[in-house]
């Protein structure tokens, strides 16, 4: 691990300061992915902020009848919090697919957001990366390859993003608000995470003195008819293979209002409008939920040793959509199939 200086911000506008004057630095809550990154050497900043004890750890309910979360949030407190339990279910349960008790009693709300990819690539320095250095290239698209992408990656990189969390925000259409040298503005969640492009090294949309301060729920929840399905190699403690989000909203029989998101399978969850467009107004039976899960990985381009997750991925969704229709969702306690 490199030598770093380390400073502690009293308040926010006293972070952004010190991450303007160190562009280099890092802020650090938990410090679940930077330490490892750090001690790898993938990551050598030149100082840490610490923002522990910034006042960014509340849930509270908001005036248009959402929820905003603090960014420094524990992701165990954000999943057994009863508002999020009782309105936002699809979110409770990504968290407690993720990780470890002990990883979640650490990792923040807004550093969950920030992970970087787990490629082993990406972790190994002796092997070229362009995610760490542009220009290097990709040592996985003629690698071995079986965790990565099969959608929205480039020439440059096939790298996966490893959230649960993120991918139930995307299906609950949620907002990251941040604040800069250049003042407070909110991201909606589908324009914060890049796909890699020619830039792969960039994970999202953050400007470099900002910091995120919270992540906002919009009022409606889908608490009835949710899931979120994780496929992983061991049944605990794993990244995903094929991770799926869905919420509805039935009406009458039939489906009103749809979301669909997937992990481990692009730079950043992916979700499809056309997919979950083709939805609506359908009653929830094996060929429309199959017609949607065809939309969705229509631009699907698998690699040398990850082409099972098209099939894989086609009917998680359809799984996870019966679950969420039947009102029957995957319990996270209990790692069968249900």
């Amino acid at each position: 691990m490199n030598n770093f200086d380390y400073a502690r911000a009293t308040d926010i506008t006293e972070a952004v300061k010190l991450k303007a004057a160190t562009p280099e630095a890092k802020f650090i809550a938990g410090g679940t992915n930077l330490i490892d990154l750090m001690k790898y050497h993938v990551e050598q900043p030149r100082r840490l902020i610490d923002i522990s004890r910034l006042p960014l750890n509340a849930v509270e309910e908001t005036g248009t009848g959402g929820v905003r979360i603090g960014a420094l949030v524990p992701n165990s407190t954000l999943a057994y919090h009863p508002v999020i339990e009782r309105r936002y279910p699809l979110l409770a349960s990504a968290i407690l697919a993720g990780a470890s008790a002990q990883l979640r009693n650490m990792a923040s709300t807004g550093g969950n957001l920030l992970q970087r990819t787990r490629c082993a690539y990406f972790y190994d320095v002796s092997t070229p990366c362009n995610k760490r250095r542009p220009g290097d290239g990709c040592s996985a698209i003629e690698g071995l390859n079986r965790n990565h992408a099969i959608l929205g990656s480039s020439a440059s990189c096939i790298a996966t993003h490893p959230s649960d969390m993120c991918v139930a925000l995307a299906a609950l259409e949620a907002t990251v608000h941040v604040t800069g040298g250049q003042g407070e503005r909110s991201i909606a969640f589908a324009d914060f995470h890049r796909l890699p492009g020619d830039r792969p090294d960039l994970d999202n949309t953050l400007r470099a003195d900002e910091i995120i301060t919270a992540i906002e729920l919009p009022a409606q929840g889908f608490a009835a008819n949710y899931s979120y399905l994780k496929i992983r190699d061991r049944l605990s403690y794993a990244f995903a293979l094929v991770s799926v989000a869905a919420a509805l909203e039935l009406e009458n029989g039939r489906i009103r209002e749809a979301r669909l998101a997937l992990g481990g399978v692009a730079h950043k969850p992916w979700r499809s409008e056309a997919a979950e467009a083709a939805l609506r107004g359908q009653t929830p039976e094996r060929a429309s939920l199959e017609r949607a899960a065809d939309i969705l990985l229509h631009d699907a381009r698998p690699h040398r040793h990850n082409a099972f997750k098209l099939p894989l991925a086609r009917r998680a969704i359809v799984r996870t959509l019966t679950q969420a229709a039947d009102g029957t969702p995957q319990i996270q306690s209990i790692k069968s199939i249900r």
